[in-house]
């Protein structure tokens, strides 16, 4: 299991040990999108949606998600979040909606899993709340986009 963290000599799972790393500043960006049939893009965006505000809520519940990360994952570190901030930007083009989190910590291991997380719970309550007149929604797209901090350093995606 050569270069896998999460494993050890004998290829069972655990939790890395971060006790021996310093705190740093730590940050993580994510991005996902969730495709929709333009009449749902139309609700969703004219605020017309029957459960209320889709892109409010879907920004709570991503802050909530990146928060409840070790609850989820199991091998994720709980750590101080100091940060999280969730964007949906309606995008005509899709057409759906764009969502981008950015999670801050000062701690011993990183945030990317909060920023997936994030960008996960806020996609899935998008579908959640607009379930009812569009089953066809894809979520796609999820992956990380910007880390820094720690000795592996920066790491932005192209």
């Amino acid at each position: 299991m050569s270069g896998l963290t999460h494993f050890d000599a004998k290829g069972d799972a655990h939790m890395v040990d971060v006790s021996e790393k310093p705190v740093t500043a730590r940050i993580a960006r994510a991005e996902g999108w969730v495709r929709m049939a333009p009449q749902t893009f139309e609700t969703i965006t004219e605020g017309r949606a029957k459960k209320g505000d889709v892109i409010g809520v879907a920004r709570l519940a991503g802050i909530m998600g990146a928060k409840k990360t070790p609850e989820l994952i199991p091998l994720c570190h709980p750590l101080p979040v100091t940060k999280v901030a969730v964007e949906l930007t309606p995008d005509p083009a899709l057409p759906g909606l764009r969502i981008e989190a950015t999670v801050k910590t000062t701690g011993q291991t990183g945030v990317e899993m909060e920023a997936l997380t994030a960008v996960s719970t806020a996609a899935l309550t998008v579908y959640d709340m607009a379930k009812a007149v569009d089953k066809e929604m894809e979520i796609g797209g999820i992956r990380v986009t910007l880390k820094d901090g720690g000795k592996s350093g920066r790491y932005e995606a192209t």
